[in-house]
């Protein structure tokens, strides 16, 4: 397995339309999610219609060393990963004095550290062969601060920010590392994040998982830094900028409450 692609949080949403178009495109797939029957239903369809070997590993990657768990299972697969998605993420939403704190900490754990471990661990691989190209999924969230969201959004401000670092730093490494950035989306996160009602979702149309994830691989294979989904979503995410911050904070507020 020399043209593999990981992909965290596989089993639906992002994750899973990405299994499918690298499938598609010939690639084979180590899957990793918490779901197994949904693993085992997936890896199923992509190699019965693409003819791709997908190698499955069911496993919670909010707990503590899960990533190495995980690279050291695909080293001793002898399987190389040329494409690394780190997709796996969740949020939560209400006051943070309200909220529960070990269901942050596994938030914490899951959208920062072992995404920053994947990434370590895989890159130095890439860098020393000279080749590879890692996508985090960020969001739009991370353009700016969310009340009633305060740590999802931080999670993922440090995932655009330690992605642009990165990216700069294997720029002439033969490597790149894209920030792939959704706004609202048509995916399970809302339902698990208790955000069905707020103003952000309640009404709206949304883009699907699918074309989400056709925008994320086409950004990925360009090497395009920071790829954010929907001109509206581009236009928003560049002008808050310009904005002073008190104002920035009182729309996303306004965005997140209650509709």
């Amino acid at each position: 397995m020399n043209n593999t692609a990981l992909i965290t949080g596989a089993s639906n949403g992002i994750g899973l339309e990405l299994a499918r178009i690298h499938a598609s495109n010939g690639c084979d797939l180590v899957l990793v999610a918490r779901n197994k029957s949904k693993l085992d239903e997936l890896k199923t369809e992509l190699e019965k219609e693409f003819k791709v070997f997908v190698y499955t590993i069911c496993k919670d990657l909010s707990e503590t060393n899960s990533a190495q768990e995980i690279y050291e299972e695909t080293k001793k697969q002898n399987i190389q990963i040329v494409y690394l998605i780190n997709n796996a993420g969740f949020g939560d939403f209400g006051m943070f004095t309200e909220t529960d704190w070990n269901k942050e900490l596994k938030m914490i754990n899951l959208n920062i550290t072992t995404l920053t471990l994947f990434t370590k661990l895989y890159l130095q691989d890439m860098v020393k062969r000279r080749s590879g190209k890692i996508m985090n999924v960020a969001s739009t969230a991370s353009f700016q601060p969310g009340p009633t969201m305060a740590v999802y959004c931080a999670t993922k401000a440090y995932v655009l920010s330690f992605t642009e670092a990165l990216s700069n730093e294997v720029g002439d490494k033969g490597v790149t590392i894209t920030a792939l950035c959704p706004g609202a989306t048509e995916t399970g996160f809302q339902a698990a994040g208790a955000m069905d009602e707020s103003e952000l979702f309640k009404g709206k149309k949304l883009p699907t998982a699918k074309e989400v994830a056709k925008y994320g691989y086409s950004s990925m294979i360009r090497g395009k830094a920071v790829a954010i989904h929907g001109i509206m979503n581009y236009i928003m995410s560049n002008s808050i900028r310009f904005i002073p911050r008190a104002l920035v904070l009182k729309v996303s507020r306004k965005m997140l409450d209650k509709a």
